[in-house]
């Protein structure tokens, strides 16, 4: 069954020793970033602090930081059986005769629990404040020494296309500037971005309606980060990734929909051209990203539970919490994946390329220039436009295992021959590209070569253990008690 909220995770954390109560006082200020950061580099627990400085809101942090965090918030065994069920629907074809489409039926039947669910009320709207609230009441972190204040790291931002009027989630960073303004961190690539862009660009409005959910079930928080296809509603996939539709409530003073479920909601607006200094922040990059100019969030509502818990994270150098949650997308959307590259084996985004500097990738190579061709074709995938540097290696070499990618690579590539270079759109938080989301990315065929790729000599082959000789030492590995 789905998780029904923050709260049953919480239970399930605990109930498999993954959550440690912090039932002292712990400043939000830095503080807080200290513990979260030591636990995750340490394999520690996420943590839950009934206590942080300056309120009576708990603070929930690291829900995420494991791989079997992530298996214990996707309820699955692995994550990989996620991607499991994706390839089944991605194969699924209506069969002949009347008992093979009866047997599809169960099939068919779930897929419309993906569906979200318009409810008339929710646990998220028990308090509705239009009047004396401030956002100073919760406890956001400020995580690191020069960050420009504190920040909300965790919230499933809800916007409309306006054209089409389709909802759209993404989780976007918010500087708290005062009692009821925040930051809008909209990168220039993300569909909020866009959404902004286009009203813009119609004139016909001075403002966008935007909606703001802090906590909820860890399907429906985790969609947020998905790097879905415009349009692809966030929370038709996180019905998915629960088995169950996610209820949505309309807000009480803007015309969008949020999960019921939410602890927290800030309802408000967007002033159209209306800037503001945002920034410094200590980034997944392991620097501070910038201060720069971003829309500004006039927050008009706050909607929550009689007694919200606060759901946040940090980020900095790796690994942290945001690893292991790319990690899962990593397999989940390998299928994907390969349903546009067959020839894809594996692919792996190790923590110190922190997501869009380094991919890993393993083919079947079947022609010359081959590697080449799924350089440029991730270059076109999505988001994975924005890897810096692409490693292509043959299907035989374990991409998971990045010391022995490493030394396949040094060893099989000419870099003269090897290496290619491309310009294109650069992920905004690179602090090293020439401009601003524009750069130089690299590509690393480091496949084995073939004569139509102009090698001629023999390849040599990877050093192996005769298996018969393996098995007789293995017996006397035992007898030597190693």
């Amino acid at each position: 069954m789905a998780y029904d909220d923050l709260r049953e995770f919480i239970a399930a954390l605990e109930k498999n020793n993954e959550l440690k109560r912090i039932p002292f006082e712990v400043d939000p200020r830095l503080e807080i970033t200290e513990f979260a950061d030591r636990s995750v580099k340490s394999g520690g627990p996420a943590l839950l602090f009934e206590k942080p400085r300056g309120s009576n809101v708990p603070v929930l942090i690291n829900s995420f930081a494991s791989m079997r965090r992530m298996e214990i918030a996707l309820q699955v065994d692995s994550v990989d059986s996620v991607a499991k069920r994706i390839s089944e629907y991605l194969e699924m074809r209506m069969p002949e005769g009347l008992l093979g489409k009866l047997k599809m039926l169960p099939k068919l039947a779930e897929m419309g629990a993906f569906f979200p669910k318009i409810v008339s009320k929710g646990p998220c709207q028990e308090i509705v404040k239009t009047d004396n609230f401030s956002l100073y009441d919760y406890p956001v972190l400020t995580c690191w020494p020069e960050d420009g204040g504190p920040f909300i790291t965790l919230p499933m931002v809800f916007s409309k296309n306006p054209e089409t009027g389709k909802r759209n989630c993404g989780m976007y960073r918010m500087q708290v500037f005062d009692e009821r303004t925040t930051g809008m961190h909209w990168q220039t690539h993300k569909q909020g971005a866009e959404h902004y862009r286009r009203l813009m660009a119609d004139g016909k409005s001075t403002r966008m309606e935007v909606a703001v959910a802090i906590g909820s079930d860890p399907a429906t928080m985790y969609s947020a980060i998905l790097p879905l296809p415009p349009d692809l509603d966030e929370m038709m996939i996180a019905g998915f990734l629960r088995g169950s539709p996610v209820e949505m409530v309309k807000c009480q003073t803007v015309d969008i929909e949020v999960p019921a479920n939410a602890e927290i909601v800030l309802e408000g607006y967007v002033n159209l051209g209306e800037l503001r200094t945002e920034g410094p922040f200590g980034d997944h990059t392991g620097y501070y990203s910038l201060a720069d100019q971003y829309p500004v969030f006039h927050v008009t509502c706050i909607t929550q539970r009689r007694d919200p818990i606060y759901a946040t994270t940090i980020v900095g150098p790796p690994p942290m919490e945001d690893f292991y949650m790319g990690k899962a997308i990593e397999r989940i959307f390998l299928p994907l994946m390969r349903l546009q590259l067959p020839e894809v084996r594996d692919m792996c985004m190790p923590a110190e390329g922190i997501f869009h500097n380094i991919m890993l990738v393993s083919i079947r190579k079947s022609y010359p220039g081959h590697a080449r061709k799924v350089m440029n074709a991730i270059w076109g995938l999505g988001q994975a436009m924005f890897t810096k540097c692409i490693v292509v290696v043959d299907e035989d070499v374990d991409v998971q295992n990045v010391s022995e990618v490493a030394w396949r690579a040094l060893n099989n590539i000419d870099p003269e021959r090897d290496i290619q270079f491309t310009m294109g759109p650069i992920d905004s938080l690179d602090h090293a590209s020439r401009l601003v989301n524009y750069g130089s990315k690299m590509g690393v065929d480091a496949t084995r070569k073939w004569p139509g790729e102009g090698f001629t000599r023999e390849w040599p082959d990877v050093l192996k253990m005769a298996p018969d000789v393996k098995a007789r030492v293995d017996e006397l590995w035992k007898q030597a008690g190693l």
